[in-house]
């Protein structure tokens, strides 16, 4: 017996060392990866060990991306992180209104906001902290100008490539969290944006489109209207048109920006956690205008291989809040799960469930920078975005080449009417 524990003993540690020295050999073959790499499905198995600006690969892609990367033909270079600017008019508005902000678990409503960060500190053990960084973004995250005007270019996708390429308006105004003049809003109504979205080319579907008037009071409905070409009429929607799909693309009205309504709208907008993923934040976005009509308009689209919708971007690490959003019963998704930057408050990404549980879609928006044209102020704002259905293997891609914001416009610019000027 002595002689069997000793054996046992003997052996036991044999293999101690040699996992100590297997371990100790992985990570000696772990190497830093550098800025230019391009995660792909050909090398994610012999990378995903290895680390970049810290990180490793495996820890800055959801199980979402990596089965992107690994059924889908996703690709995603690496960039080095680079510090994105904060307005200081953002910052101070932030450090004098942020104080005056007060959360209701009851009604999950907010009051006192007026312009900034309502919540800059997220503390994860609160119960609510989920509902406080979606206020954030809601009211008080950079990518949102005082106001945004831009040409968007979209391309749809089939399981064959490319389907057709449209072009739209995308015009919005707010009323809440301006920052740089006399008042934090634009005017004193209760409304917190006014939206027109509307095509231009080609021929057939120019002119259609909506406006939109969301108010900032709890409970009330949006105002939607929609041009009838038939009737050469400007007619009223439902209240609830921002879970409807928008114009025949793999999109919600409350995909624009990610997530596109009030908090208290979604049943509950729960904190998963907080971790570092890769993103599109800081881009470059190039335009082949002699291409238009074509997936060669835009380089950042790998029109080479299938399923080629996939954007191909320098991406780099951020760090996300991860947020679980339940919506009502009657929305066609039963979660989403959406990647909010800690700093900025920008969606990077949402991964959309269905009512079986089973994945869906995904989201996925590039930032760059914008100066505002009047104001002034530095925003980071959406240049490119896809929007994947992956059970009916369709995709839509938008870019915008040319945004402009702040071109301090009034709240009367604004009216179903601006429908019938693009006709």
């Amino acid at each position: 017996m002595q002689h069997f524990f000793k054996g046992h003993v003997k052996s036991c540690f044999a293999a101690l060392v040699a996992t100590a020295f297997m371990g100790a050999s992985v990570s000696a073959l772990a190497t830093e990866l550098p800025a230019g790499t391009v995660i792909s499905k050909a090398n994610l198995d012999q990378i995903k060990n290895d680390t970049f600006m810290g990180h490793t690969i495996s820890s800055l892609l959801t199980d979402r991306m990596v089965t992107e990367i690994r059924n889908f033909n996703r690709k995603i270079p690496l960039a080095a992180r680079t510090e994105l600017p904060n307005d200081p008019k953002w910052v101070e508005a932030t450090q004098k209104y942020s104080g005056d902000v007060k959360y209701d678990a009851k009604t999950r409503e907010i009051t006192g906001y007026k312009a900034g960060l309502p919540f800059p500190t997220i503390n994860e053990s609160d119960p609510d902290a989920g509902e406080k960084i979606m206020w954030s973004y809601y009211y008080g995250s950079p990518s949102y100008p005082h106001d945004l005007f831009s040409d968007v270019a979209f391309m749809t996708f089939n399981s064959s490539g490319y389907e057709s390429s449209q072009a739209w308006v995308f015009d919005r105004m707010r009323n809440r969290g301006r920052l740089g003049q006399s008042t934090t809003t634009a005017d004193s109504g209760d409304w917190i944006s006014k939206t027109i979205f509307v095509g231009v080319s080609p021929q057939d579907i120019k002119g259609t489109g909506t406006f939109t008037t969301r108010y900032d009071v709890p409970g009330k409905l949006e105002d939607q209207f929609v041009y009838i070409k038939s009737a050469r009429r400007v007619r009223r929607l439902s209240g609830n048109a921002w879970m409807d799909p928008v114009a025949g693309f793999d999109f919600l009205d409350d995909d624009f920006y990610v997530y596109n309504a009030r908090p208290s709208q979604y049943l509950h907008n729960k904190l998963i956690g907080k971790r570092w993923i890769l993103a599109g934040a800081d881009i470059k976005l190039d335009h082949d205008a002699s291409k238009a009509g074509s997936p060669g308009e835009w380089p950042i689209i790998d029109s080479k291989e299938a399923p080629y919708w996939n954007a191909v971007t320098p991406m780099m690490p951020r760090e996300v809040w991860v947020v679980e959003c339940t919506p009502p019963g009657e929305h066609p998704y039963a979660r989403k799960v959406v990647y909010v930057d800690t700093q900025l408050y920008a969606i990077y990404r949402g991964e959309i469930y269905d009512k079986k549980g089973e994945p869906w879609r995904s989201i996925d928006y590039y930032f760059g920078p914008l100066t505002g044209k009047k104001s002034g102020i530095k925003y980071v704002t959406p240049l490119v975005g896809t929007f994947v259905d992956f059970k009916a293997r369709h995709a839509t891609f938008f870019a915008l080449p040319d945004p402009v914001a702040d071109r301090d416009r009034t709240g009367s610019d604004y009216t179903p009417n601006a429908l019938e000027s693009y006709q």
